[in-house]
């Protein structure tokens, strides 16, 4: 996609940086338009450097391209990051005083602000006004937040970070198919206690799971994450429910289960547990050279969930496997869907230095009858798209 990313002249300038670099990385065409005062905070050879295009500032430059029409009329997404109290109040009246203003009249591209401003700015009357006004034409706003602001102060304004402004912004373009629809998707590896310090778990990260989780909130879903020891940041957008153990995680999903329509179970749950949990510290003096435990199994939340479920509502398992020839790796997942009675597993080959914990993985994807329906490679963020595609066009059976 071309993206215009609007730099105004705000101490948050420098964050812009991080917000090129992420579209850029995502593979966006990006083109920065920064006002005069903006680039006081950022130099312009660092913007051209990580968008990888000149950097323009003058309403008055490429006249005969008129560029000051152009850049607006090429853009499919314009995002002002940071987005003062002063260039708020020129984009809600009209102003065209600059070339950013130029290129927001000119186009008809969604734009998201982030804005960023003292908190006594940010609450101003007139600075309410104008967000309520832009609001209202269809402006997408993202924050801000509150925390640290320049100096001593500290409180509402703080410009979102940057992965949450890109994240944000590219979810205005993406088509609401799961509007009106109820997602829970569990994310994280359960843990199972032997004593009050060491607990039985597993590598997973949870970040595929909140991948899922985001994605399907950017499709308009209401969405319901349960995070088993979630090593990744839970996001603000949808409702997060934190557990720790396969039993409390079984709990939380059978209850949110009730009113949804799509369950994905993307955390990896542990199969057995301790049958007795020491109520104090484990000691290797008291118990000598080898240590045995006994373990129970837990319960199969999945094929409880698919045999529980309504008419109408999917569910969708998530198989972790290390076996590295494809037809045999087929063969574990189609035996796993039929025991499970799930309407999708997703296959996804893990090891020591693939699937958990990383940022990228590799999938495959098995309906009911064990049919492929598809298969992805790519980002956790990218592999989930797929995941939620799959799910709107594809029939289980």
């Amino acid at each position: 996609m071309n993206i215009v990313v609007g730099i105004t002249g705000g101490i948050a300038a420098y964050k812009a940086v991080g917000v090129v670099r992420a579209l850029v990385l995502a593979g966006h065409s990006v083109q920065v338009v920064a006002t005069d005062n903006a680039l006081r905070f950022v130099g312009k050879a660092t913007l051209e450097a990580i968008s990888r295009n000149p950097v323009y500032t003058d309403l008055y430059e490429g006249v005969s391209e008129v560029r000051h029409v152009a850049i607006g009329q090429a853009a499919d997404l314009i995002i002002v990051a940071p987005a003062t109290a002063d260039s708020i109040a020129k984009f809600a009246h009209g102003f065209a005083s600059d070339l950013l203003g130029n290129t927001i009249l000119a186009s008809t591209a969604p734009v998201v602000l982030a804005p960023a401003m003292h908190t006594e700015m940010w609450q101003n009357p007139a600075t309410v006004a104008n967000i309520a006004l832009l609001r209202d034409r269809g402006v997408t706003i993202v924050g801000p937040g509150v925390g640290q602001l320049t100096g001593k102060d500290s409180g509402p304004g703080r410009m979102s970070e940057p992965d949450d402004i890109v994240r944000e912004s590219l979810a205005v373009l993406v088509p609401k198919s799961l509007a009106n629809t109820h997602v829970v998707v569990t994310a994280g590896g359960t843990r199972e206690a032997l004593d009050p310090v060491r607990f039985i778990g597993n590598r997973s990260s949870g970040k595929q799971g909140v991948a899922l989780a985001l994605a399907a909130a950017a499709r308009g879903a209401r969405v319901t994450l349960i995070g088993a020891n979630l090593e990744v940041h839970a996001p603000a957008s949808v409702e997060v429910v934190h557990v720790g153990s396969t039993l409390e995680l079984a709990s939380a999903v059978n209850a949110a289960a009730l009113e949804a329509d799509i369950v994905i179970m993307a955390a990896a749950v542990a199969d057995y547990r301790p049958e007795t949990v020491a109520e104090g510290k484990i000691k290797k003096e008291t118990q000598g050279d080898t240590l045995e435990l006994t373990l129970v199994k837990n319960p199969d939340i999945l094929q409880g969930l698919a045999a529980s479920r309504r008419p109408g509502q999917v569910t969708v398992g998530f198989a972790a496997e290390t076996e590295s020839d494809r037809d045999a790796l087929l063969a574990l997942g189609r035996a796993k869907i039929a025991r499970k009675g799930a309407d999708y597993l997703v296959l996804n080959t893990v090891g020591w230095a693939e699937g958990f914990a990383t940022d990228g993985n590799t999938i495959v994807v098995l309906n009911a009858a064990g049919d492929i329906v598809g298969e992805a490679t790519g980002t956790k963020t990218s592999v989930a798209g797929r995941i939620l595609d799959l799910l709107s066009t594809t029939s289980p059976n």
